[in-house]
């Protein structure tokens, strides 16, 4: 199969390139906003004594380019025409991923906090494919304005891949005539939870533990009552923007419901494919800055009377990442493809165990190309002046979310010993 990018895509790319020059940069220059990209970010964006929160004017600088992004029509640009969008197919969504995060940490792309001039808005789909028509027609106009923010209460603080164990319970209840349900529960890493309008509680309403049937999704308002937010739990990569959050004898009406009473794992599992293969090209767009920023120094940097590249030392573990980039390359390119030519049920049923391939192993990359790159350049390497430990905390981060390396290989080799069925 031919890998060449289509032309169309060549052209988008180039579009977002120009953006990129006359908006964004011109934005993440001006009034010192350099100081949330350059040695200064993880200080100038982190509210060390609120919690180790995301500054206000740091969150009030990606709203900025997002509105930038909207109006220029690139923000949707995955949705479907109905939305504003342009329809944007897996292939063309993997091939922008990997561009934007090539060029390195910017206004433009950082995933430190999941943010891009093109945004991934899994949300927006959920309700499209599973929301009811009052439901649809009042969150998805809201989401694409900024206006209503969703957090994810899945995770709970004993249960992480095996969420299908969760403990948070609902049970029916009708409250002052009006039919409904009670939930109690505890989340973990409910990100965004400080801006949320929303969250999305998934509890289980019938069935055993264990069982993928009897969960649900419930569309929580912020301000309902025994909700609470507890502690922001600092990470690896600050600031921090997740909590513990606590569900004490809250009640929601029945309409709180998103799809079917019992089928929430569904909802959960939504965009899982869509999300992972997204989110392996931005991985491997990482490690082409980090390979990238490390042969030009290379070099150019003199020791001993000849440059550093003139050792095999540091051409060898470079070449290796190099080949690795540009096999899971292909690998990515080719599974968006025919992520195209698929429904979702024969995408899950067909290539759940590509994606995976691809996931584990270019995020497993990026960390790696990141470390090589901190170790060419040296002691510069280990500081804050380079971007490369930015790029290590952030994507070491993607090796336990979206599911771990070892769920997705297990995902692998239940399609290499035939205990998955195609």
């Amino acid at each position: 199969m031919d890998f060449e990018i289509p032309l169309s895509i060549q052209a988008y790319l180039e579009a977002l390139d120009d953006f990129i020059a006359s908006k964004i940069q011109p934005l993440e220059k001006a009034q010192d906003n350099i100081r949330f990209f350059d040695h200064r970010r993880e200080h100038a964006r982190t509210d060390w004594d609120n919690q180790g929160l995301p500054r206000p004017e740091w969150e009030q600088l990606l709203g900025q380019a997002r509105q930038l992004a909207r109006e220029a029509g690139h923000y949707a640009y995955a949705l479907p025409r109905e939305y504003g969008g342009q329809n944007g197919s897996h292939l063309a969504m993997a091939i922008i991923r990997e561009h934007l995060a090539a060029k390195g940490i910017g206004l433009h792309n950082d995933l430190q906090n999941e943010h891009s001039i093109v945004g991934n808005l899994p949300q927006v789909l959920m309700f499209k494919d599973f929301g009811t028509v009052d439901q649809q027609s009042h969150f998805i106009p809201g989401m694409l304005r900024d206006e209503i923010f969703i957090a994810f209460g899945l995770t709970e603080p004993a249960h992480g891949s095996d969420a299908t164990w969760m403990e948070t319970r609902a049970l029916p209840e009708t409250y002052h005539g009006m039919k409904g349900w009670r939930i109690n529960g505890e989340k973990m890493w409910t990100t965004g939870a400080h801006i949320a309008t929303h969250v999305f509680v998934f509890a289980r309403t019938s069935g055993n533990d264990g069982s993928p049937e009897g969960i649900t999704c419930f569309v929580m308002p912020r301000q309902t009552s025994g909700y609470e937010i507890g502690e922001y739990l600092w990470t690896f990569n600050m600031p921090t923007d997740h909590p513990r959050i606590y569900l004490r004898e809250v009640w929601l009406p029945e309409e709180a419901i998103l799809g079917q009473e019992g089928q929430g794992l569904a909802v959960a599992q939504h965009f899982v494919h869509e999300n992972r293969i997204r989110q392996a090209a931005s991985s491997i767009g990482t490690a082409r800055y980090c390979i990238s920023e490390s042969v030009r120094y290379a070099n150019e940097r003199k020791v001993f009377g000849k440059p550093l590249s003139a050792n095999q030392a540091i051409q060898f573990p470079l070449v290796e990442l190099h080949t690795e980039y540009e096999m899971l390359k292909s690998l990515i390119l080719q599974t968006a493809a025919r992520m195209d030519t698929m429904s979702k049920p024969e995408i899950a049923r067909r290539l759940s165990d590509k994606i995976a391939m691809c996931n584990y192993r270019a995020n497993r990359l990026a960390c790696e190309a990141a470390d090589r790159a901190i170790q060419v350049h040296g002691g510069l390497g280990y500081s804050r002046h380079k971007q490369f430990e930015h790029h290590y905390r952030h994507h070491r981060r993607y090796r336990i979310t979206e599911g771990s390396e070892e769920i997705q290989m297990r995902k692998v080799a239940g399609h290499l010993f035939g205990f998955i069925s195609h």
